[in-house]
């Protein structure tokens, strides 16, 4: 079965209950002034077909679903034992911004999605881009096609105000040599990446091309080769929701990137990319009623990986 505004509909009616039982993120101020009541879901298909319902339309804070941005972004950049050398492909079944496991793994993070893999990751785009917040929003206008996203200096301001823990794993990864740039300067491009203001339709289109082997459907760039693109999408369907990524293929069955905005972007690879949006996270930090519509949607069109 196809995906219909109709099934959109219906399943965000039957998810709208679980809002009051999540909690929204609240250690970055910034983010905890959003209203938890916030619901929404687009699905942009391989033909250039956008379907929506709720609030789809509005924007929001991305954060970490940024991280398969700036993997993309480095992926082009560098070779593939330049990347994998400083940083892994596990899952972490740790917290997102654990110190703990960095530590004992001697700088190395398990994977791009975690807060030290990401930073990593921001370092190496640091160290190519003259301008890497710059070259970024470009990338993201360009995949949107939406040349009016812009980064939300206030969320991105709350978040440097409030960096001490992130800090501590960039100069941990700098002990063990695994930093090459200045830390704060690096920071501050990731926590803009983390702000990036983007409606759910901006997402579902901004990741058409996991969806298409590495071509953005509506223009039919060339991104990222077959390959990467299936490779990225094997590291979001084992990592990319922090520590429940196996709860979410497990319920889901789709390659996804979940954020603390109370967005999630989940891709089935050769027919659509979908997203959806509600603040209040579970205990792992994912989307609560994201990921029940999510779930609900899967069983409804009959499309998971596994």
């Amino acid at each position: 079965m196809k995906p219909t505004k109709q099934i959109l509909d219906d399943i965000l009616n039957e998810v709208r209950p679980l809002i009051g039982h999540g909690k929204v993120a609240d250690y970055i101020p910034a983010l905890a002034c959003v209203p938890n009541d916030k619901l929404g879901i687009a699905v942009y298909t391989n033909d250039g077909e956008m379907i929506t319902s709720g609030d789809a339309n509005e924007r929001f804070s991305i954060q970490s679903i940024s991280k398969a941005l700036s993997l993309t972004l480095a992926m082009e950049l560098y070779q593939p034992e330049e990347l994998w050398q400083r940083v892994g492909k596990e899952p972490s079944g740790q917290a997102f911004n654990s110190l703990i496991q960095l530590e004992m793994e001697q700088g190395v993070p398990r994977n791009p999605f975690i807060n030290a893999g990401a930073i990593v990751v921001a370092d190496m785009l640091f160290s190519r881009f003259s301008a890497p917040k710059h070259r970024l929003l470009e990338f993201v206008r360009k995949l949107s096609g939406n040349e009016h996203i812009i980064y939300d200096r206030v969320v991105a301001n709350s978040e440097m105000d409030h960096s001490d823990r992130n800090a501590s794993i960039a100069y941990l990864m700098r002990s063990f040599g695994n930093f090459d740039n200045e830390v704060m300067p690096v920071l501050k491009n990731y926590f803009h990446a983390c702000a990036l203001n983007m409606s759910c339709v901006d997402l579902a289109r901004t990741f058409g091309y996991l969806a298409n082997k590495g071509i953005q459907p509506e223009t039919n760039e060339f991104i990222v080769t077959p390959m990467q693109s299936k490779q990225i999408n094997a590291l979001m369907a084992t990592c990319g929701l922090y520590d429940g990524a196996g709860e979410f293929a497990y319920r889901v069955g789709m390659p996804g990137k979940s954020g603390v905005g109370g967005g999630i972007i989940a891709i089935v690879p050769g027919e659509m990319t979908i997203a959806v949006w509600s603040p209040e996270l579970d205990q792992s930090g994912n989307s609560l009623a994201g990921t029940q519509a999510l779930e609900l949607l899967s069983e409804r069109i009959g499309r998971s990986i596994f």
